[in-house]
């Protein structure tokens, strides 16, 4: 975790020097607005420690609202340095191509100010539209056939959330939401893979309540994932369980079908996850019976292959804010449906909420169902 805070920080502070230095290039400004600007600067790359260190010692209000000025300022810096760097890019090619032609371009160079203006409106517009998009919940469905549902079961509605990350800045209204569209979809089946809570969650009122209204006749099911850990084990398996579900730690049931969950990787770091192996624990379920498996991170674990018959995960958000999807992609594969040769199926979640900035741009949220039919 310290070496994470570590490559956080350095990453995070020289971002705030590539604006910095963007900003004095267009704007010109010496050192009597540079040292505010340097101190601004410093305070948004320490405001998500302090944001924790409010909320720990009871400031909760105070957290809040800091946490949303320090993330919606993450987003805009991401998004201003996506689009500079384009410039950047832009402006290398011009002047390498004018070198190799041999002929002037500096007509076609934006100046300093246009090369900062132009990215700081392009990312303001991005983020009042993604904050826009990060409330548009779409309902995303897939259909299963299988001969492996019980007679009296023609089809089973499996509802699943993803990343939900309620914490300081995913709250009631935004629940609510996400509530509304689960009840819509009239579940006979909910599961949560995973972040349903965020790293900070000493302060949820009334919010596993909401939580606990939705009853499918089925059951709710959860895992853990990273952001579980992050908040604390503990409490936020207790929130968790308050809300209604039950939580599938290394462990499997048969009902209707069979569930099985694993924890999130991440625990290995805090010494407090639990890990068995995939391929034993789904070679003792009935083998009749359709067995889904809900895991956080999209990779199916090759002593699992041909033991189940889909496996529900999320945690990539779709990268939540275009360009960093393109960099999701070089660990994990393209959100949306995988079928296997061997008949089974993964299926990963964009994410029901937000993680950090509360803005999404070209990832809408979702909440998924799962029709798994009876094969006539």
């Amino acid at each position: 975790m310290n070496l994470f805070l570590i490559a956080f920080f350095l990453i995070y502070g020289g971002m705030h020097l590539y604006v910095f230095l963007k900003a004095r290039a267009a704007l010109g400004f010496g050192r009597t607005a540079g040292v505010p600007v340097s101190l601004f600067m410093l305070f948004m790359v320490l405001a998500p420690i302090i944001v924790r260190f409010m909320e720990s010692g009871g400031l909760e209000t105070e957290a809040r609202v800091l946490s949303h000025i320090c993330y919606v300022w993450l987003g805009l810096v991401f998004l201003f340095i996506s689009a500079s760097l384009c410039m950047d890019v832009y402006r290398l090619a011009v002047s390498a191509g004018g070198l190799l032609a041999k002929k002037d371009t500096a007509a076609l160079l934006p100046s300093p100010r246009a090369a900062f203006y132009v990215p700081l409106v392009l990312s303001l517009a991005i983020s009042v539209y993604g904050a826009f998009e990060a409330w548009d919940i779409r309902t995303e469905k897939i259909t299963i056939t299988t001969s492996k549902l019980p007679p009296e079961v023609s089809t089973l509605r499996v509802v699943q959330i993803s990343d939900v990350h309620v914490g300081l800045i995913v709250r009631k209204k935004r629940l609510e939401k996400i509530l509304d569209a689960i009840r819509a979809l009239e579940p006979d089946m909910l599961v949560s893979t995973g972040d349903l809570v965020d790293g900070q969650i000493n302060g949820l009122p009334g919010l596993a309540e909401l939580l606990q209204e939705v009853t499918p006749r089925y059951g709710k099911f959860a895992i853990t994932g990273n952001h579980e850990f992050y908040a604390g084990l503990d409490q936020a398996l207790r929130f968790t369980e308050n809300s209604g579900f039950k939580v599938l730690r290394g462990e499997a049931v048969s009902g209707v079908i069979n569930i099985a969950g694993v924890d999130d990787l991440r625990g290995r770091d805090f010494k407090s996850g639990i890990y068995v192996s995939e391929g034993e624990l789904l070679s003792n379920l009935p083998r009749e019976k359709f067995t889904l498996v809900l895991k956080h991170r999209p990779f199916v674990d090759r002593g699992a292959r041909g033991l189940f018959d889909l496996q529900l995960s999320g945690h990539t958000h779709k990268g939540q804010i275009f360009p960093f999807y393109l960099l999701s992609r070089l660990l994990y594969p393209a959100s949306g449906r995988h079928d296997h040769e061997d008949g089974s199926v993964l299926y990963f979640s964009r994410g029901t909420g937000t993680w950090g900035p509360p803005v999404r741009f070209l990832a809408p949220p979702e909440v998924t169902l799962i029709e798994i039919v009876r094969e006539k």
